[in-house]
């Protein structure tokens, strides 16, 4: 006979087995779903990141002119006067930066250096062009460029900040966080970090200065777009002067006029004594980046010839080693 108590025990035992099966059901279903899950996520295909896009530069170039100059060589004391000059010359700003238009000056402002040492673009050229800019009715004036030493130090000692705010044009110091993939489809330059700037303006007006160069033998207009990309730029610096002919076939900008008031003759491209600069009081504009760097050799004492990626951008197209046949102007102003 069968007690009260046994009966309990064996509904209990029961009821505990179909709550097992049913915990057991459960529990395989879950771990199915969450195996399925797991060949989805991380099943034999790559997990793949969105990739951002690889921006193309945009064209800057002026219409083309044929009977304005293209090169004007201005001598003179009064760096303002002397840009003003060298652009009458070449039709006036207005052929070059048209109203409502956003136009980026890009000096060389690489260094810690005074302007005395003429390390970097001098702060009168940017302060002039910049002040031109802004009365040819441009919407937006930025300065910019991506320093070699700490950019604060190298914007405040060079001049150029203070030259910038007195203009009423934008500062900008690029940080990583501003470049962007951009095909540049050079040789050695295929889809390189430039800054994002590049892609934010209509116009694109370069500031160099003429001084030596360990490397290249001189800096001068091309050699000046270094300072537009990010990214390991030392190393360009294994094949030099193909990387500086890619940049300048990538880059065209509308307009480029260097500082030669200062020449740094030795010792570049950091220099750092006023003992190797001399007093050239020189400006130039131009249109042609590769004559414009012809012309500008004489100041370190260099031909074209000596200058291996002139030579290699006229063959690619980019300009002329002869400036002569140019249409040009030289000239002094008081």
């Amino acid at each position: 006979m069968t007690t009260p108590t046994r009966k309990r025990a064996k509904k209990k035992q029961q009821t505990t087995r179909r709550e097992l099966l049913r915990d057991g059901v459960i529990t395989t279903g879950l771990v199915a779903a969450t195996l399925a899950g797991g060949a989805l996520m991380y099943g034999e295909q790559p997990v793949r990141r969105r990739e951002k896009p690889i921006l193309t530069l945009p064209n800057y170039r002026p219409e083309p002119s044929t009977h304005t100059r293209e090169l004007a060589i201005i001598h003179g004391q009064d760096v303002e006067k002397m840009v003003r000059d060298a652009l009458q010359a070449m039709g006036g700003l207005g052929r070059f930066v048209q109203k409502g238009e956003r136009v980026l000056l890009k000096p060389n402002v690489g260094w810690d250096r005074f302007p005395e040492q003429a390390a970097n673009t001098g702060p009168e050229l940017v302060k002039a062009v910049a002040q031109l800019c802004r009365e040819a009715g441009a919407a937006k004036v930025v300065v910019s460029d991506f320093s070699l030493n700490d950019p604060q130090r190298c914007f405040v000692r060079s001049g150029i900040e203070k030259a910038a705010q007195e203009a009423g044009a934008e500062l900008h110091l690029p940080s990583k966080s501003d470049f962007v993939m951009t095909q540049m489809g050079g040789e050695v330059l295929g889809d390189w970090l430039a800054m994002r700037t590049l892609h934010e303006v209509d116009r694109v007006i370069n500031l160099p200065i003429v001084k030596h160069h360990s490397l290249s033998g001189c800096t001068l207009s091309m050699k000046n777009h270094y300072g537009i990309i990010g990214g390991r730029r030392n190393r360009l610096h294994q094949n030099i002067h193909t990387s500086i002919v890619d940049l300048a076939a990538a880059v065209r900008p509308t307009l480029t006029i260097m500082d030669a008031t200062r020449v740094l003759k030795r010792n570049g491209p950091t220099g750092g004594n006023v003992a190797d600069v001399a007093l050239e009081e020189t400006i130039i504009a131009a249109t042609d980046e590769v004559a414009l760097d012809a012309y500008c050799t004489r100041f370190l004492d260099l031909t074209p010839e000596d200058v291996p990626f002139l030579a290699m951008a006229e063959a690619r197209g980019l300009g002329t080693t002869n400036w002569k046949n140019l249409r040009w102007l030289e000239r002094s102003i008081l």
